[in-house]
């Protein structure tokens, strides 16, 4: 078995939507990146990548590169699972914690879940998602962005 961690934080902008774990999330913001930006399946990528010491999101899925701009993270997470599953790993469980002042995010979490649950190749309850508050402190707190972070157990392993 294998642990890895991954993180994630971008700044929330007008005229985006706001996509996280692939749901689209009701809110007058959306984030700001070179794919759509969503921070808590790009912190699951990372962890999935440095469990399997397979590098990081950013050497994988450069924002140089054209064919990454706007396409949704659940993609980068399918050919992440590829490169995974090439390695001999199978995904244990995930857990993951989103961080915003806004929106609440706790009517959303189990859609989430459910909807990354497939891109992992796991079911639903092998996939935590939970949200927190910065309670004001900060820039997450004055509502600048929003923050991911993830922890992700392999099995198998070549």
């Amino acid at each position: 078995m294998r642990v890895g961690i991954g993180y994630d934080l971008h700044p929330l902008v007008e005229g985006r939507p706001l996509v996280l774990g692939g749901v689209k999330v009701p809110f007058g913001r959306g984030l700001r990146g070179h794919s759509d930006a969503d921070v808590l399946t790009h912190a699951v990528i990372d962890a999935l990548l440095g469990a399997a010491a397979l590098g990081t999101i950013g050497q994988r899925f450069p924002d140089t590169e054209p064919r990454w701009k706007d396409v949704s993270s659940l993609v980068l997470l399918d050919e992440t699972m590829l490169e995974i599953e090439a390695a001999g790993w199978r995904v244990g469980n995930v857990d993951a914690v989103i961080t915003a002042e806004a929106p609440r995010l706790q009517p959303h979490l189990g859609e989430i879940a459910r909807t990354l649950a497939p891109h992992l190749k796991v079911t639903p309850e092998r996939v935590g998602v939970k949200a927190s508050s910065p309670e004001g402190v900060g820039a997450l707190g004055r509502g600048e962005g929003i923050a991911a972070q993830a922890v992700a157990l392999l099995e198998g392993g070549a």
